[in-house]
């Protein structure tokens, strides 16, 4: 059975509708294009209006006797109830059959973060005598002044910096833009680069408005940030596992536990979902308990020789 038309209605739905980038509409047509191998394999001839939850059921075990981890099998499972969803809204389906079907548990994972010094060590680990110097701690600065991801910071043009107001336009996931407020420290340091290192590269056609250049004039790499981080890390002996989302993390957990509503923090990051937002606030309990120490009203009262 040919599924591929429903799969292009769906990839359109998505891409029109929905609005998603590129990349998350091949990640959902991936993980529909998983459940039709699964369907070819199991040699079931059917349509998607004659899946049946007991055929979810046998794909999950399917699935798990691949040694897909639980987390991929939550991610597709839900681009599958996604499109499912597409299906009952364009009248192809009468019922949803995916409506008992449930992703698999999974831990939420707290995501590492850097404390003030180990980012300040990682910075000033930066050889500013190399070529190169000045942007790298031009993109350490905004990565961790502005929370960006790794993919906004390298499609970052010039002429999204409005430097007056102190913000800069982000391009996000689902092409969705939003202004992120931009301190002093980033923006000494990037015009820092752009005068003294941008200025004097010869530029190849068509990356004249990106901010940060390779040495042959083109938009950095995502791979080419994560290698200048890691580079960093080997240098200072840091022990920790760090990426460019490391100080997208320690961002947003610095300003949270600085006091900062949680609501400014989930625009700032660009998230759909408060909820998102949320796993910053795995505070420790030792800040926490200095907080109660210091803000609550009865602990002022209390005799310091009990």
């Amino acid at each position: 059975m040919n599924w591929d038309i429903y799969i292009n209605g769906f990839k359109s739905y998505l891409q029109l509708e929905k609005s998603l980038s590129n990349n998350s509409v091949d990640a959902y047509v991936h993980d529909i294009e998983r459940f039709v191998q699964f369907l070819d394999f199991s040699k079931y001839n059917i349509p998607p209006e004659s899946i049946l939850y007991s055929h979810f059921q046998e794909f999950i075990k399917w699935v798990n006797a691949l040694g897909m981890c639980p987390t991929s099998q939550a991610r597709m499972i839900s681009g599958i109830k996604a499109f499912y969803k597409y299906l009952l809204l364009e009248n192809i389906i009468k019922n949803d059959p995916t409506e008992l079907f449930e992703s698999p548990k999974i831990g939420r994972k707290l995501p590492d973060t850097l404390n003030i010094d180990e980012i300040n060590k990682l910075i000033f680990a930066i050889d500013l005598s190399k070529p190169d110097g000045e942007r790298n701690k031009a993109i350490i600065e905004t990565l961790y002044g502005c929370g960006l991801r790794v993919s906004e910071l390298v499609n970052l043009r010039i002429t999204c910096l409005y430097f007056n107001e102190s913000f800069v336009r982000v391009v996000g996931k689902g092409d969705k833009e939003r202004l992120v407020p931009i301190g002093n420290t980033a923006k000494k340091q990037i015009l820092i680069y752009l005068k003294t290192v941008r200025n004097h590269m010869e530029i190849k056609k068509g990356n004249e408005d990106i901010l940060f250049l390779n040495r042959r004039g083109s938009r950095l790499t995502r791979v080419m940030v994560f290698t200048i981080i890691k580079n960093l890390s080997a240098k200072i002996g840091l022990k920790k596992s760090i990426s460019p989302h490391t100080f997208r993390h320690s961002f947003a957990t610095h300003l949270i536990e600085g006091g900062a509503d949680l609501r400014a923090v989930q625009d700032m990051l660009g998230h759909e979902s408060i909820t998102t937002t949320e796993i910053y606030t795995h505070l420790n309990r030792e800040f926490l308990r200095e907080v109660v120490i210091k803000y609550h009203p009865r602990e002022k009262f209390v005799n310091n020789d009990i």
